[in-house]
């Protein structure tokens, strides 16, 4: 067991050290007016989602089986929980607080990914109170349902590292938030505050990405190995896809371009990484991102939904498509512990309809959640700040 622990261990402070880097990523796309609010935004979610994941987050996870849906309070500020015991949901591969540790660094970098589609027109305590509610009522059921015991999980449901809990849940998210606060009043028109922000934000992400996923396989092994080259080789497709497409439909490759098809690429193997081959890896990295191109490209002006840093177009399309491939490409021959294998892998089609269903499930189960939460939130707390302090914010100079 204790290669294991430093194993996840590491992984832990590479998986924490994504929100850092996430607030370089988005900080250094938007307008220097904006990057303040922006890192403030994202950077504060390193102390709300700790507090609530121990007060209560890894109870409501982990503690008991209510419906099959959430867990209990037996856990409530961890009282009850053996920390050196072996964790049966790592399968003894790790004890209790190493797992619930590595689990809290999954429950801050979530609400921060949602961080993007909302960035300079939220009013600081709606997004915070949300941030609460959310966790409480999205999250945390999510993690209990896929990976502590609940239905998703009996259902058969692959999701190695997040492709369901984190990415699709905080993309379906920043659509609804960014349908509720509505376009901004002026589009942004100054240039990214800094460029070299966002390259170093996209290597920060993609090499905390690696305790994301490797470090899903909860121990030193090979499985663990297969996830960091599986999640190298999608994410390395996923950049030449879009430097491709930039070329071919914009004639120009641009260097937010190729930073934003390297993170589509890491979110599209997010689920399947630890389950896939070389191959799939490339399937899966060369369509989920030219799915996202598309869809930002295309889509997003037709149904105008103002999502400020494209975080439902790179999370959420390609979380789901990568949630989905999964089913075509998943096999025992690297993964012995999965049940049947993909489509593509000679195991029919049931796999790849549980896979379908989980994403609709959990695409439904946010939207539904999310905009309860919005609408019973904006009658007590403004949601947007107002007209006069957001057009201050876009008259400041730089």
């Amino acid at each position: 067991m204790d290669i294991n622990l430093v194993f996840i261990f590491i992984c832990s402070i590479l998986v924490f050290f994504m929100t850092p880097g996430l607030s370089f990523f988005y900080g250094g796309m938007v307008p220097k007016k904006q990057v303040n609010n922006t890192l403030m935004s994202v950077f504060i979610m390193c102390s709300i989602p700790v507090l609530l994941w121990v007060i209560m987050g890894y109870s409501l996870s982990f503690s008991g089986n209510n419906w099959n849906f959430i867990g209990d309070l037996h856990n409530f500020m961890l009282h009850n929980v053996k920390f050196d015991a072996a964790s049966t949901f790592a399968s003894g591969k790790i004890n209790n607080i190493t797992y619930l540790i590595f689990q809290m660094m999954f429950a801050i970098i979530t609400p921060a990914l949602f961080v993007g589609a909302i960035v300079g027109r939220m009013d600081f305590k709606f997004l915070i109170s949300f941030v609460i509610l959310w966790s409480i009522f999205i999250y945390y059921p999510m993690v209990h349902m896929v990976w502590g015991g609940g239905f998703l999980q009996s259902f058969g449901a692959l999701d190695f590292a997040g492709g369901l809990v984190v990415h699709i849940n905080a993309g379906i998210t920043a659509l609804v938030l960014a349908w509720f606060l509505g376009p901004r009043l002026i589009k942004q028109t100054g240039s990214p505050a800094n460029l070299s922000w966002v390259v170093l934000g996209t290597s920060m992400l993609w090499v905390g990405w690696y305790g994301f996923n490797a470090g899903s396989a909860l121990g030193m092994n090979g499985i663990a190995m297969q996830a960091m080259l599986t999640t190298t080789v999608a994410t390395a497709t996923a950049m030449l896809v879009w430097i491709c497409l930039d070329v071919f439909m914009k004639r120009n490759a641009s260097l937010i371009g190729i930073c934003t098809g390297a993170v589509c690429g890491l979110v599209a193997i997010t689920p399947a990484c630890g389950y896939v081959t070389i191959s799939g890896a490339m399937a899966i990295g060369l369509v989920a991102t030219a799915t996202s191109y598309f869809f930002i490209n295309e889509i997003k002006p037709i149904i105008k939904v103002d999502d400020t840093l494209d975080a439902f177009g790179c999370h959420g399309i390609s979380g789901i498509v990568g949630s989905i491939m999964t089913g075509l490409f998943a096999t025992k021959t690297v993964n012995p512990d999965i049940a049947e294998n993909g489509l593509f892998e000679g195991g029919g089609w049931h796999l790849l309809g549980i896979q379908v269903g989980a994403t609709l499930i959990t695409i439904a189960f946010t939207l539904v959640v999310a905009t309860i939460i919005v609408k019973v939130l904006k009658l007590v707390i403004r949601m947007r700040i107002s007209k006069e302090e957001e057009r201050l914010r876009e008259a400041l100079e730089d």
